[in-house]
């Protein structure tokens, strides 16, 4: 009964209550039948509502085998959060499993989704940024100015974002969420390539400055939605940026605000 009385049941009239319940139940396959057969069966004996769904996750694998003590094929989280933070260990387990599948777990693929997607697209992308602000505009963050075409694309991508997550989220498609906001870093990242700020600087610092506030715009908004799985690291990057609250709309970045020091976001592991 801990899911109702965390609620301060039998006070049904509460405030937790009434925004809370009924809830989402997600529950490990195995234990699915007392959620989905026994529990629901005493909230309606109670005269409350069941749950609005009742969603089963899979086991993580080691090769094609269960983890179990008696096979002696565990791998503790809590030495992986030591090893390499919290953040990066939940990214993984969010990234790698797809709810209601079983998932295998390796240190290979670990150290790979590690490198590939957090050192690489995002650690990578806000070190250019700021390095090259730090650089070329006394660390302040310069005034995109009028966006061209290139730039709306990446305006109008970052803006459908947060629907787009929103969605998959609630169809539990949690995986390709995580997915759909990498991929828009990747543009960004892409788009950085084609432009080459650290060229266009030396002859043209108005258009080098946009092109700068747009990648770190981005930053801010995958950042932000990326905060429930990494709420530190996250948080390091939006203080980075000097942001000031989680608004999904574009232009949150403030162009006259100084960027503060920040360690690499993700040391890739070698």
């Amino acid at each position: 009964c801990n899911y109702i009385t965390a609620l301060n049941y039998p006070d049904t009239n509460n405030q937790s209550f009434k925004t809370f319940w009924p809830g989402i139940h997600i529950v490990g396959k195995d234990i699915l039948r007392f959620h989905a057969v026994y529990w629901p069966a005493f909230l309606m004996a109670a005269g409350l509502e069941p749950p609005k769904q009742i969603f089963a996750h899979g086991w993580w694998l080691m090769g094609d085998s269960k983890m179990s003590k008696s096979l002696g094929n565990i791998i503790n989280p809590m030495d992986l959060i030591d090893d390499y933070g919290v953040d990066p260990v939940r990214y993984y387990l969010m990234r790698e499993m797809v709810l209601g599948h079983d998932s295998n777990f390796t240190m290979e693929s670990f150290i790979q989704r590690y490198n590939s997607d957090l050192a690489n697209d995002f650690g990578n992308l806000l070190s250019r940024v700021t390095t090259l602000i730090k650089k070329n505009y006394d660390g302040i963050i310069p005034h995109p100015g009028e966006l061209n075409d290139k730039d709306l694309i990446i305006k109008n991508q970052g803006g459908d974002l947060s629907k787009l997550v929103y969605k998959l989220v609630d169809e539990m498609r949690l995986n390709e969420a995580i997915e759909a906001i990498m991929q828009f870093i990747r543009t960004v990242n892409k788009y950085m390539e084609e432009n080459a700020p650290w060229k266009l600087v030396k002859d043209d610092k108005v258009a080098a400055g946009r092109i700068l506030y747009v990648a770190g715009e981005s930053l801010r908004l995958g950042a932000i939605l990326l905060s429930p799985i990494m709420p530190n690291r996250s948080a390091t990057l939006l203080d980075a940026l000097n942001v000031k609250g989680k608004n999904f709309s574009w232009g949150g970045l403030k162009p006259g605000r100084k960027l503060k020091d920040h360690e690499p976001l993700f040391p890739r592991i070698k």
